[in-house]
């Protein structure tokens, strides 16, 4: 039997098990070698990043050069000119992990800047693994690395700027908007998130293993953007798992890695499964304010699915659109990827595919009808076409209206 998120460490007050930022006052004790020496390992931080890290960091960044793509090194002058020499009002978002500041390159280019706020060997090791993996990415639904800093002590990373804030934010903070979120684009966001892990897993491939609504950023046209690779680990083709030290955020963590430490590309299902269920809900997956059972409710929603009680747990407004057959295949694709056993979750092609399937018999209906009326539209037309952000009845009759006429219309080969 395995441990629950809540059961290891709900009283701890921080989710991250790799990120406390007092841990003499709670017992997860994450970081109290880097308070006893922080300012010892300060220092070999500084060396590390700027010596081993910072030329690692070079080799990879020189494999790409030439490229339209390839990252840039910028100074720290570039950067504190971007910010207004990091600027309060500049700040995007903080945390345990640091700082994230809106900055303004000299070309008009808005970025993000994120600023690790200590420095240990750990924070040196994530910073190094994230520009390593994202400059071997390039998928629209993945967030851009821009470039790094390696002339400070403390980690820059210069990424795109994604307006629109996290799907978590989104979710749970925007009072209003929620409600005009409707059913097609959490389909879309869903499918948008899973496609980019499909990706990793074809391209790399690695296991984030931090997938949560936090790192998944939306930008002007609410399409996801999954953030944050610092903990991802490359995942070697001729090893079915890795053994590891836990790290990942609470609630979202495969209670399989919880309870084993073996890391596998199913955790990652498990923890996207937990995302679905915010979608589909509206709930966040960690609450102690709840009562009892439904303080963890990823497991308060397995529990309920086993009950038949699905309908009790979906967000308000859900079920109003005509889609309660596509909810009710999400809802079953979430209980599968939260299974407890890894073996028995489907795989990240599975769930792709599934919502994909979902998602695209609208577009490939409008196909089949342009091509009846003698149009000649391609799926990625289709695509954008697809309306996008949040929505209401009244935005997506109006969308209904416009892909009538443009259907009803012929044009003469």
């Amino acid at each position: 039997m395995f441990l629950s998120a809540s059961q290891v460490c709900f009283s701890c007050g921080c989710l991250d098990v790799d990120d406390c930022e007092n841990p003499s006052n709670n017992s997860c004790k994450a970081k109290a070698s880097a308070l006893i020496l922080k300012d010892v390992i300060t220092a070999l931080a500084h060396i590390t990043l700027l010596q081993n890290g910072g030329l690692l960091l070079k080799q990879q960044i020189s494999l790409l050069e030439g490229g339209a793509e390839s990252p840039k090194i910028f100074t720290t002058k570039e950067l504190k000119r971007a910010t207004n020499n990091y600027d309060q009002h500049r700040i995007l978002g903080q945390g345990g992990f640091g700082t994230v500041y809106k900055g303004i390159l000299p070309d008009l280019r808005i970025v993000a800047i994120k600023k690790s706020n200590i420095i240990n060997r750990s924070q040196v090791g994530q910073f190094i693994n994230e520009v390593i993996i994202l400059t071997q990415i390039n998928h629209r639904n993945i967030v851009k690395l821009l470039g790094c800093c390696l002339e400070t002590e403390v980690p820059l990373l210069v990424y795109e700027f994604v307006s629109h804030g996290t799907l978590f934010h989104l979710l749970h903070k925007k009072r209003g908007v929620k409600s005009s979120f409707c059913w097609e684009d959490r389909l879309r966001v869903a499918a948008e998130t899973a496609g980019a892990y499909l990706h990793l897993a074809h391209s790399i491939p690695i296991i984030h293993r931090d997938v949560k609504s936090a790192n998944i950023l939306l930008d002007d046209h609410y399409m996801a953007k999954v953030a944050d690779f610092g903990i991802s680990r490359l995942n070697p083709l001729d090893q079915t798992h890795i053994s590891t030290l836990i790290q990942g955020t609470l609630g979202y963590l495969d209670p399989e890695y919880l309870h084993t430490s073996r890391l596998t590309e199913k955790s990652d299902v498990y923890s996207f499964g937990v995302v679905l269920v915010e979608l589909l809900t509206g709930q966040k997956t960690l609450d102690i304010e709840r009562s009892g059972e439904q303080r963890n409710f990823a497991e308060y929603f397995t529990l309920s699915m086993e009950e038949n009680r699905l309908v009790e747990l979906l967000e308000v407004g859900i079920l109003n659109e005509g889609n309660a057959e596509q909810v009710q295949v999400v809802a079953e694709l979430a209980h599968r990827c939260l299974n407890s056993k890894g073996k028995e979750r489907p795989s990240m092609k599975e769930v792709a595919a599934e919502l994909e399937r979902l998602r695209g018999f609208k577009r490939h209906t409008l196909i089949e009808r342009s091509n009846v009326e003698n149009m000649t539209l391609t799926s990625e037309q289709v695509e954008e076409l697809t309306p996008s952000g949040p929505c209401h009845d009244g935005a997506s009759r109006q969308y209904s209206l416009e892909i009538e006429m443009i259907s009803s219309i012929s044009y003469p080969r």
